[in-house]
């Protein structure tokens, strides 16, 4: 099982992973450093357990406010995907008549009838 040297609020641990996690520990890692970076920035040294608690409550914190939009958005697409589909199997709409179009038309179907009524025949 590898270990991976890993730095945390200006202090290094070393953790064991699974084969292969490496690059996710270390992200891992780089996003609580961050957190604990700020903390001690804020407030100065801390005790090592005190300043790991708070950074990852404040990963826990922006995590649950990102899984409420996240639900948020897959219900909207949900809700898209259904309007699609019911748009989609909707029967075509009826066409609106156009009525300058539709005294073209009879004016031309008149002047037809009686070219065909002047026809020998």
């Amino acid at each position: 099982m590898p270990e991976v040297t890993i730095k945390v609020g200006g202090r290094s641990f070393m953790v064991a992973c699974q084969a292969g996690e490496e690059p996710f520990l270390e992200a891992a890692a780089r996003m609580l450093d961050a957190e604990a970076s700020a903390l001690v920035g804020q407030l100065g040294r801390m005790p090592e357990s005190q300043m790991l608690l708070m950074a990852g409550l404040m990963l826990a914190d922006r995590t649950a406010g990102l899984e409420d939009r996240l639900r948020g958005a897959e219900a909207d697409l949900a809700a898209r995907i259904a309007r699609i589909a019911a748009l989609e199997s909707a029967p075509p709409p009826e066409p609106v008549p156009d009525p300058e179009a539709a005294a073209a038309l009879e004016r031309v179907a008149a002047r037809l009838e009686a070219m065909a009524a002047a026809l020998p025949g």
